[in-house]
């Protein structure tokens, strides 16, 4: 009997899906929906939770590019190894509360949000179930090890840090701008630096409010004198605003920040201007 694919326990495509809506909701100034889906993920996914767990080890293979097969092929084994040693029962509570909790928050039709890495996240999942067939779980690995093997597009390009790393970017961070940035930029930069080492839950939550707050203040900026005045400005301003609504479909890594410390910059300068 072929064994079918269950996004609702698909641990990555229930967190990929509450990012998504999490979004959604900052877009729309939907507080309600957003302090739900906030409250849903700090407690699902925090550091000690087994679902938390869970997603490192998706994260693992789904964002790992560009290595040697002998490499992805062992990479895939030990992740495998590594996800034996879950609790299964502890897991499957979890993802049972919290199924429950977005059916009673947003509906059903809550699973059926799109999510651009599906079939990676969709394949991962049938790798580390018990019930897919021997002979469907070997052609699913090898089509993961090769896709793992294979140079990303660039925006899929992520930059894995390590201990010694993550120590030197915050010494650095903190000598060189620590006391040139505005306490927003300080702070989206410290919740960046923070994402490598957990889920990066802190820094998607942080960003969605800050975008969100930023839109307000480009968005009454068309109202200044100064600029409803000029063409220039209000196209160009408007120009801002596409960018705003543009980082809803694209991942949180360093372009999509330096884009923000801009507009927190020019938010800032609006600001003080208006005032």
């Amino acid at each position: 009997m072929k064994a079918k694919h269950n996004k609702k326990r698909n641990t990555a495509l229930i967190y990929e899906a509450l990012m998504r809506e999490l979004t959604k909701a900052v877009v729309a100034k939907n507080k309600e929906a957003k302090e739900k889906i906030i409250g849903i993920v700090k407690e699902h996914f925090a550091r000690q939770t087994v679902m938390a767990k869970e997603l490192k080890l998706y994260q693992a293979l789904c964002e790992t590019y560009d290595v040697r097969p002998r490499i992805a092929e062992k990479m895939v084994f030990e992740i495998r190894r590594l996800h034996e040693t879950l609790d299964k029962k502890e897991l499957f509570s979890e993802q049972s509360a919290i199924i429950n909790k977005i059916n009673k928050a947003f509906g059903k039709s809550f699973f059926s949000s799109f999510v651009p890495n599906y079939k990676t996240l969709a394949t991962i999942s049938q790798i580390f179930s018990d019930d897919v067939a021997v002979k469907k779980k070997i052609m699913l690995e090898e089509s993961l090890i090769e896709k793992m093997s294979t140079e990303p597009l660039e925006e899929e390009k992520l930059q894995p840090i390590d201990n010694l790393t993550f120590k030197t970017f915050v010494e650095k961070f903190n000598k060189e701008y620590a006391q040139t940035l505005f306490e927003e930029q300080t702070e989206l930069l410290s919740k960046y630096i923070s994402s490598f080492s957990d889920n990066g839950v802190d820094l998607k939550v942080y960003l969605s409010e800050e975008l969100s707050r930023l839109k307000t203040i480009i968005s009454d900026s068309l109202k200044l004198d100064e600029i409803s005045r000029d063409k220039d400005m209000v196209a160009k301003t408007e120009k801002v605003l596409e960018v705003i609504n543009s980082f809803k479909n694209e991942k949180v890594q360093k372009p999509i920040i330096k884009k923000v410390l801009k507009i927190q910059s020019l938010a800032r300068e609006v600001v003080e201007n208006g005032n």
